[in-house]
């Protein structure tokens, strides 16, 4: 039996210090930096074909593992699958209760609570935050999100040029900076498509070649 620690912030730009600093005691930690949101976490999934039948995976707060219900019940059912368990650490402790069948059954069902919880709380932020846009809109004073990116934005521009010359999503993230989700919304917005592209080329050499 070994305790197999997991840490995740959400961008490369936050810390996770606090969080190993918490799992010192592990036999092995993974970490991520990366949105609970997203499907793409490699060390997530490294963590869930490392353990072993008897092993507790163990991560500072529950949100650590995802952010909505449905994920967190699709990764504590691999956990349990593999035929291990869950620790987290912001939690009641288990610490004195022998039987391995009771804690597990204790330990499900504290979880099962404060994943209720949690998405609870988070129905109520996002429905405390649509009734203050509305109100705000109401008295005209709503705007939206400010955009990060002017359409004339020179790195911006750079990411169209990078993105209509063949390069990937991920390349013009690491060549300018710019997130390819964010990216992805802006190419959208400003309707910048390879096909279209594609075709406004092929038509101009027609062109050229009925001259």
């Amino acid at each position: 039996m070994s305790k197999i620690g997991y840490a995740r912030v959400s961008s490369k730009e936050q810390n996770l210090d606090r969080q190993l600093e918490a799992l010192e005691h592990v036999f092995k930690v993974f970490s991520d930096k990366v949105s609970g949101q997203s499907t793409k976490r490699p060390q997530l999934k490294a963590m869930l074909d490392y353990i072993r039948e008897g092993d507790i995976v163990v991560v500072t707060e529950l949100d650590r593992l995802g952010r909505n219900n449905k994920d967190l019940t699709t990764i504590m059912n691999e956990i349990q699958q593999k035929g291990a368990t869950l620790e987290v650490l912001n939690l009641p402790s288990m610490n004195g209760i022998d039987d391995e069948n009771l804690r597990r059954l204790i330990n499900n069902l504290v979880i099962e609570l404060y994943k209720y919880q949690a998405e609870a709380e988070r129905k109520k932020i996002k429905e405390r935050q649509q009734q203050g846009i509305r109100i705000a809109k109401g008295k005209g004073k709503f705007q939206g999100g400010k955009r990060k990116f002017e359409e004339n934005d020179p790195r911006l521009n750079l990411a169209f040029d990078l993105y209509l010359k063949g390069y990937t999503d991920k390349e013009v993230e690491e060549q300018t900076g710019i997130n390819r989700r964010t990216f992805r919304r802006y190419r959208q917005r400003y309707n910048i498509y390879r096909d279209k592209l594609k075709k406004h080329l092929n038509k101009n050499q027609s062109q050229i070649n009925e001259r």
